[in-house]
């Protein structure tokens, strides 16, 4: 990052996914205590450790605080893959699978099942995030013409029993593959975690209740407890590891924080809670760098008898949009103005929000 010229106050963490070889760059700068080795033990998609000597010497010379935050899709993976522990769905997987295998080795079969529906068998990767739930929605989507050709060439296909469990297994998987599709954006997908996580938890809680298969209702109960205690850092403000960020992100959004401001639930209100204090601290932290960032100006300026006025500093606030909007000279950001903004802010989110993003939203503010 010195090499690109990137200064440590302009990083405020690093995502990077579960891999051994990133959690071991990090290790030295993660706090203590941080869950990490688990998630690249059983992880699927967890890569192989770089050589020891070479991951030294390239991070030896890091003198920065850096947090380092697990890319969350990458861990609602690991939340998924927590089917493949439970027996008796992994043997109806199991059983799916051949039965792609089967297709996809015979050209005949390929060729009648595209003649027929125009779609074909797609086969589950581990490394490819939501690949059992597609294997599993292609084929539901082309059952009967799967049961059909199966049955001419003898092959043994799946028992209506079977289908049965993979449509339950389908309506649990679902979701999350909706939210892997949202979260795995580029651009502004930090601010739709917390809200993703909730429902996801929502749902396991409905389809736990709802479904018919106990093995499906105990997978769900198993998945809830994966995603409490992988994301604890998240939603959990008494775990050692929360980083209150992501909850930040989720409140200056308010497309996405007037869903969660006047829900009844505890953990929702301490999250945003928290994600207030944050905003405060990180403007107050930022303007007392500003403060001397602009003593040192002063300096230079006085050396320069034709200087302008000093242009304004590149090291902008985290949280910018919630500063009040002026024209004027560099104003020092009280902890009382910052709450009277937040408190403002707050009001707005109690009117409908027509903009379709976070950022649009704070671009009309200017």
């Amino acid at each position: 990052m010195q090499d690109w010229g990137i200064s440590d106050e302009k990083i405020i963490t690093v995502i990077t996914d579960n891999g051994s070889n990133m959690v071991a760059a990090f290790k030295r700068i993660t706090p203590e205590g941080e869950a990490t080795t688990e998630d690249s033990e059983d992880s699927p998609m967890a890569e192989s450790d770089c050589e020891p000597e070479t991951d030294d010497m390239r991070y030896q010379h890091i003198d920065m605080d850096i947090q380092r935050m697990p890319c969350v899709v990458h861990t609602l993976q690991l939340v998924v893959h927590t089917i493949q522990k439970e027996a008796s769905v992994k043997r109806v997987l199991d059983k799916a699978r051949s039965v792609v295998k089967l297709f996809r080795k015979s050209s005949v079969a390929t060729q009648r099942i595209l003649d027929e529906c125009g779609l074909t068998v797609v086969n589950d990767c581990p490394t490819r995030w939501s690949s059992i739930f597609n294997m599993v929605a292609r084929l539901l989507k082309i059952k009967d013409s799967v049961c059909k050709i199966a049955n001419d060439m003898g092959w043994d296909s799946l028992l209506p029993s079977e289908w049965q469990k993979l449509k339950s297994l389908h309506e649990l998987l679902l979701p999350f593959a909706e939210h892997t599709q949202t979260l795995q954006s580029d651009t502004m997908s930090m601010s739709l975690v917390v809200p993703a996580l909730f429902d996801l938890l929502s749902h396991l809680a409905d389809f736990e209740e709802s479904t018919s298969h106990r093995d499906l209702a105990a997978l769900a109960w198993k998945m809830t407890g994966s995603m409490n205690q992988r994301f604890a850092w998240i939603l959990d403000p008494t775990d050692e590891r929360f980083l209150p960020l992501v909850a930040a992100a989720c409140f200056v959004n308010p497309t996405v924080c007037e869903t969660l401001v006047d829900v009844d639930n505890e953990n929702i209100q301490e999250l945003l809670k928290q994600a207030e204090e944050y905003l405060v601290q990180s403007t107050q932290s930022h303007s007392q760098h500003e403060d001397l960032s602009e003593d040192d100006g002063e300096e230079n300026r006085k050396e320069a008898e034709d200087s302008k006025s000093a242009p304004s500093s590149s090291k902008q606030p985290v949280f910018r949009f919630l500063s009040k909007c002026s024209t004027k000279s560099k104003q020092r950001t009280s902890t009382s103005r910052m709450r009277q903004q937040i408190i403002k802010y707050k009001e707005q989110l109690s009117q409908p929000i027509t903009c379709d993003t976070g950022t649009d939203f704070w671009l009309e503010k200017k």
